[in-house]
């Protein structure tokens, strides 16, 4: 056999493939640290936990948990930065702390993505992640040639599933809401009514309401999502779909709006009227802390929902052929920018 000697960058490269082709190790590592709620272990032992009361929290008494896997996931997550862990002063056992990275896997915390990894980690939305090759092929969407169907028809007949879906969408929700209310203050002072268009279960229209009670907040989304909504002061729900009308209102905000900018338009007022679109903004050469993450979310889109995330040129033809020439772009302290679009006189 012939002896390939390999320069520097040609190792790098191959360690590069090495790292994709194993990268959703990271993810299952991360997966089951939520499964088992570690985080929350170790945040209820105040902040530091050894490994065999990690064990022992996990324990539900019937069985006897494997010690030796559990350091293994450990081990993997504290390279990964999502755990640290350090030798204890009195040299007993070292003990596990947590990061600024798994804070975010605290389940009952206002500011939480463990039911986001959750959901991501269900069967089906990992299964239309192998039909990305046949979509370029043939076109179509990988997750209907996945399952027969769209993702919320599954939510609609699966009451399991509708909540599972229903409590990561909630999670984002809260802490994209606060990203909204801190960075768009002026936004909602001239508005009477407002409606949220796709608002699941209405946790965003009912922190702008709660904010500013002087709006009349409607959470407009199909009928199967509003029917688990929980009552708030000040908003309505209203079950209906997007596509066919949406209720009259001062100002839409919606989270993606491609197919329905003209019923927006046709729902708003033309004078003082206008929709505040909460979208990715994809920057080609953009070095921002969000910027890498809003690439990922364009192929979770083309996974899931056959949307698509866009560049500000790719948003601003989409909103003048949708009768919305004017628009302004709002940077926010979150993964998303607000547009404000506003509809042209005719």
């Amino acid at each position: 056999m012939e002896r390939i000697e390999l320069d520097e960058a040609m190792l790098q490269g191959q360690a590069e493939i090495w790292r994709f082709l194993y990268s959703f190790t990271d993810f299952m590592g991360l997966t089951s640290a939520v499964e088992l709620r570690i985080a929350d272990i170790i945040h209820s032992n105040g902040g530091a936990a050894t490994l065999s009361k990690i064990a022992s929290c996990i324990s539900d008494g019937l069985t006897s948990p494997d010690i030796t896997a559990l350091a293994r996931i450990m081990r993997l997550l504290v390279r990964r930065k999502i755990f640290t862990i350090h030798p204890p002063s009195d040299g007993g056992d070292p003990l596990y702390n947590l990061t600024h990275s798994s804070r975010w896997l605290l389940h009952d915390s206002e500011q939480t993505l463990a039911p986001l990894v959750l959901l991501e980690n269900h069967p089906w939305l990992m299964a239309p992640w192998h039909y990305f090759s046949q979509c370029v092929k043939e076109g179509g969407a990988a997750f209907k040639k996945t399952h027969g169907c769209e993702m919320w028809d599954l939510a609609s007949r699966d009451p399991d599933f509708n909540k599972l879906f229903n409590d990561g969408m909630a999670c984002t929700s809260k802490f994209i809401t606060s990203a909204i209310l801190s960075g768009y203050k002026q936004g909602f002072k001239s508005i009477g009514s407002l409606v949220d268009v796709g608002g699941g279960t209405g946790g965003l229209i009912s922190e702008i309401v709660k904010t500013y009670p002087h709006i009349k907040g409607v959470n407009f989304d199909l009928p199967h999502v509003v029917s688990m909504a929980p009552a708030y002061n000040g908003v309505s729900h209203i079950g209906g779909d997007m596509f066919h009308a949406i209720p009259n209102t001062d100002a839409i905000i919606i989270k993606e709006c491609i197919k329905i900018l003209r019923n927006c338009k046709k729902a708003i007022p033309r004078e003082n009227g206008k929709v505040i679109i909460v979208e990715i903004i994809l920057k080609e050469d953009g070095s921002g802390v969000f910027d890498d993450i809003g690439f990922v979310m364009d192929l979770v889109m083309f996974a899931h929902t056959n949307g698509k995330e866009r560049t500000e040129a790719e948003w601003k033809k989409i909103l003048e052929g949708g009768g919305f020439s004017h628009y302004k772009i709002i940077n926010i302290p979150a993964l998303v920018s607000i547009i404000e679009a506003y509809p042209d006189a005719q």
